[in-house]
């Protein structure tokens, strides 16, 4: 948390309301020069309470005078009661829910677009917060805070300067009461800001913490760790309620000082206004006249600690949506291009992690031929999952370069390039959707017929079809009602109906049990037929009929070739080989 945050002034509140209204800018603006015409007009309208009492308390009374006065002041409250109407206007005629609405779709675009190492820096949590909460706080309070922060500063500058062509000395009085309400209110602004942020920044933590545990919920329950023995949700929830706590006690302070300032301040300018009558100084119509108007001028200055609470709200929320704007998108390089051939070939790549100093990857090179088998292998941490990454152009290498038929990734659109690339993960992961619409994910535009098929090539229609629903059957979050192996013929099943000319495997069998790795083996045999293939494998005799065998290690390519020519080789490969026979044969006497 930045201690220096940089307090936002009343300018870029409303600098920051345009940039949220985007191409609503003209109906914000609108809006926003109808309420000072309205706190204009009330300002105005107070005033005539002068010539008003004047009129009927004065040397020389006048009802008739005093009947224009209270004309006018009525057509003037009528109309700034009209400019405050239709000032709401941007927020009941809809505007503002069509402008939540495309910023929220403004967001997804930058998710869709922007690197992906850049989205794993947030925290599901962070992006839920921002998504529903953040756009929430940042536009539907728009209208009501432009209105607040107008009403807190038009009409009390207006009166001030006012009350100098009545009675100079009261209108010093208020404006010296204005002038100490201020440096108090940046106090309090300061506190509030920082309050907000972090307060924003701890519930975005509990509540991706509240999701993980909630997700994790079966393994904690298993290793005994729910409740309070969940150290990491129950630390998230002691620090919100600590940032709660101080929060509350920084911010009470400012404002009891607020309102104490506030009807001191008064009582000493009504003081000063009842001397002045009895030394004749003051006429008595004036006095009532600033009684009224003074009783006013109290309600936008009660009003400073007040918006203090909400703009910051609004600024912290607006922070959030900015920053994740801010990202700069994967760029496409002119021209753009789309491979015809599907080939793969790193160059000489080096790739170091957002904020990491050592490289994940280095001088990588290799050529993958198109409608081969290659396989990754290599202790965890090795690369290999970095190299698939590149080839989804996950980032950007350092120096290097990635191509897929001869063209360079920059030069490939986002959307041309994975429709080129189909990747069934080890963890796969299911919308909760029925399994219809989980495999049509692969090709939305398939028709029942053509998803069932691919069900069949993936082996998995036969355990759908005894599901109650069938294809119809609700997976659950995260596909938790099936097992395993259902889970992955089901992605795989996809990967099918999807047909891209890439495959990616990260080794799909690795947690299955040998009736579910049969099945789905022969759905992956389905699936790779004519296809460029990476697979990462973990257990050396999946892999060894594969084209060509990728020995990386620290991040470096140590090795390739086939089976045979690296067992020849007696080098990383042969020993990580020998170790998992060894690994075998122990299992086999054990048993």
């Amino acid at each position: 948390m930045n201690s220096d945050k940089k307090i936002i002034s009343i300018m870029e509140s409303y600098k920051a309301g345009l940039v949220i209204a985007g191409d609503n800018r003209a109906e914000y603006k609108r809006s926003m020069f109808l309420f000072v015409a309205s706190f204009t007009f009330q300002a105005v309208a107070l005033l005539c309470f002068f010539p008003l009492l004047r009129s009927l308390f004065g040397t020389e009374p006048s009802v008739g005078g005093a009947v224009r006065w209270l004309g006018v002041m009525v057509a003037l409250v009528a109309v700034e009661l009209s400019c405050r109407w239709y000032g709401h206007d941007f927020d009941f005629s809809g505007t503002i829910v069509d402008v939540t609405h495309r910023l929220r779709l403004n967001l997804g675009e930058k998710l869709k677009s922007m690197p992906l190492e850049k989205m794993y820096r947030y925290k599901t949590g962070t992006l839920n917060y921002v998504f529903a909460v953040g756009v929430e706080y940042a536009v539907l309070s728009m209208g009501i805070v432009s209105s607040i922060i107008i009403q807190t500063v038009i009409p009390p500058a207006i009166i001030i300067a006012a009350a100098f062509l009545v009675e100079w000395r009261l209108a010093a009085a208020m404006l010296l009461l204005f002038c100490i309400a201020v440096p108090v209110q940046k106090w309090n602004r300061t506190g509030s800001s920082k309050e907000k942020a972090a307060n924003a920044k701890a519930l975005s933590i509990v509540e991706s913490d509240v999701l993980e545990y909630v997700q994790g919920l079966p393994v904690l329950r298993s290793a005994n760790q729910t409740g309070e023995k969940s150290a990491a949700l129950q630390a998230s929830i002691s620090h919100l309620r600590k940032v709660q706590a101080k929060g509350i006690l920084d911010k009470t302070v400012p404002t009891v000082m607020m309102s104490g300032i506030v009807e001191i301040g008064l009582v000493a300018v009504l003081t000063l206004g009842v001397l002045m009558i009895t030394n004749g100084s003051l006429s008595l119509s004036a006095a009532a006249a600033l009684l009224v108007i003074i009783s006013r001028f109290s309600e936008p200055l009660s009003l400073f600690t007040s918006i203090a609470q909400v703009v910051d709200i609004v600024d912290a929320a607006f922070t959030r949506i900015k920053e994740l704007l801010a990202i700069e998108n994967l760029e496409v390089a002119a021209p753009a291009a789309m491979p015809e051939a599907f080939d793969i070939e790193f160059d000489h790549v080096f790739f170091a992690y957002d904020r990491e100093e050592q490289f994940a990857l280095k001088n990588v090179s290799f050529t993958i031929p198109a409608g081969t088998l290659t396989a990754l292998v290599g202790p965890s941490g090795s690369g290999k999952t970095t190299i698939t990454k590149m080839i989804m152009r996950y980032a950007d290498p350092q120096s290097g370069t990635v191509k897929i038929g001869g063209i360079d990734l920059p030069h490939i659109s986002q959307e041309n390039l994975m429709k080129n690339i189909s990747v069934v993960f080890q963890d796969v992961y299911l919308f909760d959707d029925t399994i219809l619409n989980n495999i049509r994910m692969g090709n939305p535009d398939a028709s029942d017929e053509q998803v069932k098929d691919a069900a069949k090539k993936a082996f998995c229609h036969a355990f759908i079809r005894r599901l109650p629903d069938g294809y119809d059957t609700q997976v659950g979050d995260i596909g938790g009602a099936l097992s395993g192996g259902e889970k992955q013929r089901i992605s795989i099943a996809r990967a099918i109906l999807k047909d891209a000319p890439i495959v990616m495997l990260d080794e799909p069998t690795a947690a299955l049990d040998t009736e579910s790795e049969v099945a789905v083996q022969k759905a992956i045999d389905t699936l790779v037929t004519d296809k460029t293939v990476i697979v990462i494998a973990h257990r050396l005799s999946t892999v060894a009929g594969a084209a060509n065998i990728l020995v990386v290690e620290n991040g470096e390519l140590v090795e390739q070739g086939n089976h045979t020519a690296l067992m020849a080789g007696q080098g990383r490969y042969f020993s990580m080989w020998s170790a998992q026979q060894r690994v075998k044969e122990w299992n086999i006497i054990g048993g």
